[in-house]
């Protein structure tokens, strides 16, 4: 029998670089690998990688800041643990001593319609404009979309799963350990919004996403309106 393909074979941890360890430590603390994703500002896949691939090294002293701050400074909200990640997050750099690229994704709507897109703190600071053409392609096609968003417990007006907050979704609530929770608005099944409007609201909001998101809520009496989103992700689908 021909030997297993090491691509089918499951990471073992036992050899994992400081990047895993490091990680490691932070789920450990109740952060998810999407949390460490967005306090270093990367795609949740790279953090997977810590341990399949033996990447992060560049992440280290910034993961451990991050820990120092969470484990003395007893700072447990993410978008201030990701400031202190930036700062310790040096970009690689070519061999002529230029700046490396970092990989993004592209935002795609596939041919039945579905995409999604998720921005963290740094992004949700400059308006989350990358959301953008994703809502315009949306809009474009006569698609649905909905999103989601996080902000502190106390930013929203309604109580955990209330029918007027978000009808036909009362599960879509995920409550953090750091006093945030996110909720969905939105969803296949109670129809979702009009991409066509929603980018009429981005539009009218300069290209910010956050701010034509946070409008909507704060305007239809689910947000107060000194609320602060610190993450937001936007889906769509083509109604049948």
């Amino acid at each position: 029998m021909p030997p297993r393909s090491r691509r089918n074979q499951p990471a073992h941890r036992d050899g994992a670089n400081e990047a895993a360890r490091l990680a490691t430590r932070l789920q450990t603390a109740g952060y998810t690998k999407r949390d460490i994703a967005r306090i270093i500002d990367r795609d949740p896949s790279l953090v997977s990688q810590f341990y399949t691939k033996n990447k992060g090294a560049a992440f280290v002293t910034a993961l451990r800041e991050v820990l120092t701050a969470i484990e003395t400074g007893g700072i447990t909200d993410i978008p201030e643990l990701a400031l202190i990640a930036a700062r310790h997050t040096a970009r690689r750099t070519t061999a002529s001593g230029t700046r490396a690229r970092v990989r993004t994704k592209a935002v795609l709507i596939t041919p039945t319609g579905s995409g999604t897109g998720r921005v963290g703190a740094q992004a949700i600071a400059s308006g989350s404009t990358r959301l953008r053409p994703l809502i315009a392609e949306a809009a474009r096609q006569g698609l649905r979309l909905a999103f989601t968003v996080r902000l502190a417990k106390t930013g929203y007006l309604h109580a955990s799963g209330s029918r007027t907050d978000s009808p036909g979704i009362r599960r879509n609530v995920i409550q953090r350990a750091d006093h945030t929770e996110e909720r969905s608005y939105g969803s296949a099944t109670s129809g979702g919004f009009d991409a066509v409007d929603f980018a009429r609201r981005v539009d009218a909001a300069a290209g910010d996403v956050t701010a034509a998101v946070h409008r909507w809520l704060a305007e239809t009496g689910r947000i107060r309106p000194d609320a602060e989103i610190v993450y937001l992700e936007v889906r769509t689908w083509r109604s049948r």
